[in-house]
C-alpha cells in the first residue's frame, strides 16, 4: 500500500532518453516522470544522451527530434553510449553533485556498459541512491551476452522498479535481495486533448464513412503487425465498413508485411502511415479509431495500452508478458493468445457485438488507477527501503 509521503525537495537525476532525442515511448515517459516529480515538490534534471545509438545500430530514419523542446524541463545532453572516457566523466560528475535519488532507465543490454558505469561510479559517495526503472531485463530480440550485460547493470543499482510482473520475475535470474517493486505503467496523458472521431479522421484525410482498427508504433518483428494482417483478411470482416489504420516508423523490413496486404488484396482496406508520429499527432489517430489492436508476440508490457486509455480506446491484446495484467478481458477489451484466428475472431466480436460504447466507458473508469502520482509515490516508498 502507498502511504502519503511529504512533498518533495528532493534532488532528482534522471538518466536516460529525452530531448533532442526522438519522444518515441521512452523519451516522453521520461519527460513525463520528471513533471511528476516537479509537481511533487522535487528538483529535477534529466541528462540525456548525446549519442544513443550509432547511426549504424539505429533502425529508424533518425534518432532526433523536429518538435519544440517540452517546457519547464531541465535537460542535459551529456551521455554518450559507446564512450567510457564519457562514462567516467559523467559518474564522476554525478557523484560529487551527489543528488539524492539517480534514476536510471533501462530498457535494451546495449546501454548497460554506459549506465552500469555511471552508477557504479555514482554509489561511491555513499549519500545518492541508485534507482533503476527496469523496462525489459531480458529483451524482446535476443543476442548473445545480453544477460551477462544485464547483469553488469543490475549489479551497479540499489534498487528496482518494474511495469510488468513478468520483468519483476525476470529480475530474479540476476538479483534476489535488492529492493524491488511493481507499479503499472501511468498514463501517458500528454499527448492533448481527445477530439471528435469525424475531426480526427478529417486532420489525417481519412475515409469518415469507414471505421478504423488502429495499430500502433514502431514497427518491430516481435510486435506482431503481420498476424493482425493476416487477422484483418478474415471475410467476415467484410460485412462492416472497417479499414486497418496502421501508424509508425518501420523499425525492421517492411516486406513481408507488404506482401501480406497483396496477397489477401487489402490496399484498399489497409491505410498505412509509415513514417515517425510526432507527439503533436498523435492524438489524431487514436481519435479516428474505434480500436487499438495489440498483436504483439512478446513482450513485457506497453506504453500504447496507457495511451490508449487516455483517449479511453477500447483495446484487443495477446496474452504475452505483462499486456494483459492491465486490461480486463471483456471489460475493456479482449484478450486473446497470439494466433490469427484469434486475434480476428475478437475484432469480429468488437464490431459484431458493438462493444466499442461500452468497452470505451469501462476504459475511462479503469485509467483511473494508473496516476502519475502512484507512480511518484512507489518510487518514493521504494527509496526507503534501500
Amino acid at each position: 500500500m502507498i502511504t502519503s509521503l511529504p512533498k518533495g525537495k528532493r534532488k532528482i537525476a534522471i538518466v536516460g532518453s529525452a530531448f533532442p532525442l526522438r519522444g518515441g515511448g521512452i523519451a516522453t515517459f521520461n519527460e513525463r516522470m520528471a513533471k511528476a516529480f516537479i509537481e511533487n515538490g522535487d528538483e529535477v534534471k534529466i541528462y540525456t544522451f548525446s549519442l544513443q545509438y550509432p547511426s549504424i545500430l539505429f533502425p529508424g530514419k533518425t534518432q532526433y527530434s523536429e518538435e519544440e523542446p517540452p517546457e519547464g524541463l531541465d535537460i542535459e545532453v551529456l551521455v554518450n553510449s559507446i564512450n567510457p572516457l564519457n562514462w567516467i566523466k559523467v559518474g564522476r560528475r554525478l557523484k560529487k553533485l551527489a543528488p539524492d535519488i539517480v534514476i536510471f532507465r533501462y530498457w535494451i543490454p546495449f546501454v548497460a556498459p554506459s549506465l552500469g558505469t555511471i552508477a557504479k561510479i555514482i554509489r561511491k559517495n555513499k549519500k545518492t541512491k541508485v534507482i533503476a526503472i527496469t523496462d525489459n531485463v531480458i529483451p524482446h530480440e535476443n543476442k548473445p551476452g545480453d544477460k551477462l550485460l544485464s547483469r553488469y547493470f543490475i549489479k551497479n543499482v540499489d534498487a528496482f522498479i518494474t511495469l510488468s510482473k513478468s520483468v519483476l520475475n525476470d529480475l530474479s535470474l540476476f538479483d534476489t535481495s535488492k529492493p524491488r517493486k511493481y507499479t503499472p505503467h501511468p498514463l501517458y496523458d500528454n499527448f492533448g486533448e481527445i477530439i471528435s472521431k469525424a475531426d480526427a479522421k478529417k486532420q489525417l484525410k481519412l475515409d469518415n464513412n469507414s471505421n478504423y482498427i488502429l495499430f500502433f508504433g514502431f514497427i518491430r518483428d516481435y510486435k506482431g503487425l503481420d498476424t493482425l494482417l493476416e487477422a484483418f483478411a478474415d471475410k467476415r470482416l467484410r460485412k462492416f465498413p472497417v479499414k486497418l489504420l496502421i501508424a509508425g516508423e518501420f523499425y525492421t523490413k517492411p516486406d513481408k508485411f507488404l506482401d501480406i496486404i497483396k496477397k489477401h488484396k487489402l490496399e484498399k482496406l489497409v491505410e498505412l502511415h509509415t513514417e515517425f508520429i510526432p507527439n503533436t499527432d498523435v492524438h489524431k489517430y487514436f481519435c479516428a479509431s474505434d480500436v487499438v489492436v495489440q498483436p504483439y508476440k512478446t513482450a513485457t508490457q506497453s506504453g500504447i495500452t496507457q495511451v490508449a486509455y487516455h483517449f479511453n480506446k477500447p483495446m484487443v491484446t495477446t496474452d504475452v508478458g505483462g499486456l494483459a495484467e492491465l486490461i480486463p478481458d471483456n471489460k475493456v477489451g479482449f484478450v486473446v493468445k497470439n494466433n490469427i484466428e484469434q486475434v480476428a475472431e475478437a475484432i469480429y466480436k468488437f464490431y459484431e457485438l458493438n462493444k466499442e460504447e461500452e468497452f470505451s466507458k469501462n476504459a475511462a473508469l479503469e485509467k483511473k488507477k494508473y496516476s502519475w502520482e502512484i507512480f511518484v509515490q512507489t518510487i518514493l516508498e521504494l527509496n526507503k527501503e534501500i
